[in-house]
């Protein structure tokens, strides 16, 4: 399989696209980001993971209608591209094989320091 380069935040902005589905838009996905994993996220950092997954066919976007409430500018939703989902699933197969890698005594918490 070919390898597909996807840093961690990317990723979890990538999983929240697919979260949100049709309502996958900037400030959606930095809410659901922050209430899921109790993180917080820049918009600065939002948009350049979403330019860059972009770039590299992994999101495409569309514009929404603009609203008042946006003075006339036009939301911006973004959408899981089938090399996106290749990519994804990439990812979640190599944590998983390196997941079932892992000896059980190595997790084991006799062993593993706190």
């Amino acid at each position: 399989m070919k390898k597909y380069q996807l840093g961690e935040f990317e990723e979890v902005v990538l999983l929240t696209v697919g979260v949100l589905y049709d309502e996958a838009y900037g400030v959606s996905i930095k809410k659901e980001i922050e209430t899921r994993l109790t993180r917080n996220v820049s918009v600065g950092a939002l948009q350049t993971a979403l330019k860059r997954l972009e770039d590299k066919g992994y999101l495409k976007s569309r514009e929404g209608e603009a609203t008042e409430e946006r003075a006339g500018r036009p939301k911006k939703y973004f959408q899981i591209t089938a090399l996106g989902k290749r990519a994804m699933e990439y990812t979640k197969d190599t944590r998983d094989e390196l997941w079932s890698a892992i000896p059980n005594m190595a997790l084991n918490p006799k062993f593993v320091e706190e």
